[in-house]
């Protein structure tokens, strides 16, 4: 037959299994924090690239800054429709994946 544990032993479980559980529950936190920081860091990066990227469209079209946003997206899809844009940018693309691969 189990022994019964005394009260002071029962307290002292207790006590453990609370420590326990505060622990688990600071390094859940830490996960969370350290998930929250790298999403944090996608979303920077992110955002600094897109913005790298308009900079460099008004630098090329200075006329682009006078655009609203429609009037702007509605320009970007008319010149990326343009057969010439699009193999300009197929080889600039080309290009890259040849120096990002080692193709010939």
């Amino acid at each position: 037959m189990a022994k019964q544990k005394t009260i002071s032993e029962l307290q002292a479980e207790i006590a453990d299994n609370e420590r326990q559980l505060a622990q688990l529950q600071h390094k859940q936190q830490q996960l969370e924090n350290r998930r929250s920081y790298y999403e944090k860091g996608d979303r920077r990066k992110r955002a600094h690239h897109l913005i790298t990227r308009g900079a460099a469209i008004e630098s090329v079209a200075p006329l682009t800054k006078v655009l609203t946003e429609t009037e702007f997206y509605s320009f970007a899809e008319k010149a990326f429709a343009l057969p010439e844009v699009k193999g300009l940018l197929m080889e600039a693309v080309n290009e890259h994946n040849k120096n990002e691969f080692g193709g010939d």
